[in-house]
């Protein structure tokens, strides 16, 4: 199976940018994409093997419809997967991630298309171990993340954080149901934290609202404001570079033999942090890209997570990757650091910023 015709739902966003670096730059393959954003693309606009359609999901009707039947693949990366939207606009949320997703994943189960989509590592929930007396975080087995056993534990339906997560779920299961009676052919992505250039926007230069916590942290340090700890940035995150995940996805598409009807993590174990780490972590690296050593003293506080994303939030506990299924199937390993991603992402940031950033304070 050659993959020559695809469909890119999500094509200007984070991932979707990079994925058409990768995808224009063989030239073999056409590309139909659709988003509501294209500032990250630009530059690829006039591509020949670019078709690009302004729109969602919802609007693409028949248009999209006839491209998922003539796709040799369709890559869903359209999705709202902001923490800080998902107890304040949680019918906005399931909408987005459910509702309006279902459709393509009809479409593609009744043309025969593969469905590439790409679902997140918070359907895993909270870890075994955080439910456990003592927390046991000395026993993989209550907290590594591994795709075909591991259970998927959401909090209570108070707590509104879940909706993003349940949504996501809701559509792997409709998913592999259409596998399992219709022949749907399909790969589940769960990407855990992939960083890089071209990351959220900033609130007060290019959007508005709170972004997820690396531009949020970001942004505090170029307004010299303190970057937030929620409940003291004891959470545990693994962060892998987009660079390395798009190496696993072009894997994916050159070789469907080896991804097709299989779920995936992509993360990189080597890289986990504490979100208290990685405010420090990213202090010190803004030091050294602006060359302004007043930023490692920049300061730092903790906040309730009620106070910073409102009621009905609650946090997951630990995201540790098992990439067993990538390193056996399409024989990927991660290999850039945690300290060069940063590195290139605040990089990128600054690059993007530096005019809006605030003046060092007077010594």
């Amino acid at each position: 199976m050659e993959i020559e015709r695809l469909v890119v739902l999500g094509c200007g966003g984070f991932i979707g940018s990079h994925l058409l670096d990768r995808l224009l730059a063989s030239g073999r393959i056409a590309i139909e994409g659709w988003d509501i954003d294209d500032r990250r693309i630009r530059s690829h606009l006039n591509h020949p093997a670019l078709t690009f359609h302004h729109g969602t999901i919802e609007e693409g009707g028949h248009e999209l419809r006839n491209a998922i039947d003539q796709a040799d693949a369709v890559i869903n990366l359209a999705a709202i997967c902001n923490p800080a939207e998902y107890n304040t606009e949680p019918l906005q949320v399931i909408k987005a991630n459910l509702f309006d997703v279902y459709p393509v994943v009809r479409a593609c189960a009744e043309s025969g298309t593969w469905l590439i989509h790409f679902s997140t590592s918070e359907v895993y929930g909270r870890t075994i171990a955080s439910y456990l007396p003592g927390s046991h975080y000395d026993d993989p087995t209550l907290y590594e993340l591994d795709e075909r056993h591991t259970p998927l534990i959401m909090g209570s339906v108070e707590k509104q954080r879940w909706t993003y997560a349940c949504a996501k779920q809701m559509v792997e299961r409709l998913v592999f149901a259409h596998h399992r009676e219709d022949g749907l052919p399909f790969t589940i992505v769960r990407p855990l934290n992939f960083f890089g250039p071209r990351m959220d926007y900033l609130p007060g230069r290019d959007g508005e609202g709170t972004p997820r916590v690396l531009a949020s942290f970001t942004a505090a340090l170029m307004d010299r404001r303190p970057m937030l700890l929620v409940d003291g940035g004891m959470a545990r995150r693994t962060i892998v570079s987009i660079d390395d995940a798009m190496d696993a996805v072009e894997q994916m598409i050159h070789r469907p033999d080896r991804a097709l009807n299989r779920f995936f993590n992509l993360g990189n174990p080597e890289n986990e942090v504490t979100m208290a780490e990685l405010a420090q972590l990213m202090r010190q690296t803004f030091a050294v890209v602006t060359g302004d050593a007043s930023y490692l003293d920049h300061p730092i506080e903790a906040v309730p997570a009620e106070e910073f994303y409102g009621e009905g939030y609650e946090d997951c506990d630990r995201r540790m990757p098992s990439i067993r299924e990538a390193t056996e199937q399409l024989g990927w390993v991660p290999h850039r650091s945690l300290k060069d991603t940063l590195f290139h992402t605040l990089a990128d940031y600054y690059t993007r910023y530096a005019d809006s950033a605030a003046p060092a304070p007077l010594s």
